[in-house]
């Protein structure tokens, strides 16, 4: 397997990890930083979800070893779309890099996407999106209010 990118192994370094969180990655791509979250985590899960049939299929033989350890699903899903299937929920943290709909570039998008996350988190859940030194964090009350809530 390659190496993470400078790029993103500092992203992934800059979540704040711990080995029994639910992690939610949005637009996972070929599954590069799923696969470096799962390897922090012990008794936690990644769902990593992707709008792209192609990714999903790299993102899935690409990930073999941690789907196979129960660390790690791949799902084909938009994120404006997304609804967790049961048990894959609540997540502690989500995190997204360049993904339009997150990163201001398609506002609509990310106002859907926004709600559908304030319904997937717990209370303490955190959402990470690219843009900051490497990340920044989107407040709990920017989530919350694209919910209505």
């Amino acid at each position: 397997m390659a190496p993470l990118s400078p790029r993103l192994a500092a992203a992934v370094d800059a979540l704040p990890l711990e080995p029994h969180l639910r992690v939610l990655e949005i637009g996972c791509g070929p599954g590069a930083a799923a696969r470096a979250v799962a390897a922090r985590l012990v008794t936690g899960h990644v769902l990593a979800i992707d709008r792209s049939a192609t990714a999903v299929e790299q993102a899935c033989r690409t990930c073999a070893a941690e789907i196979a350890s129960g660390r790690l699903t791949v799902r084909q899903r938009a994120a404006e779309d997304f609804v967790p299937e049961p048990g894959e929920g609540p997540f502690d943290l989500v995190f997204a890099f360049r993904v339009g709909a997150l990163d201001g570039r398609h506002p609509e998008a990310g106002r859907r996407v926004l709600a559908r996350l304030a319904a997937a988190l717990t209370p303490t859940g955190r959402v990470f999106v690219d843009g900051g030194d490497p990340l920044r964090e989107l407040a709990r009350e920017t989530v919350g209010r694209a919910s209505g809530s």
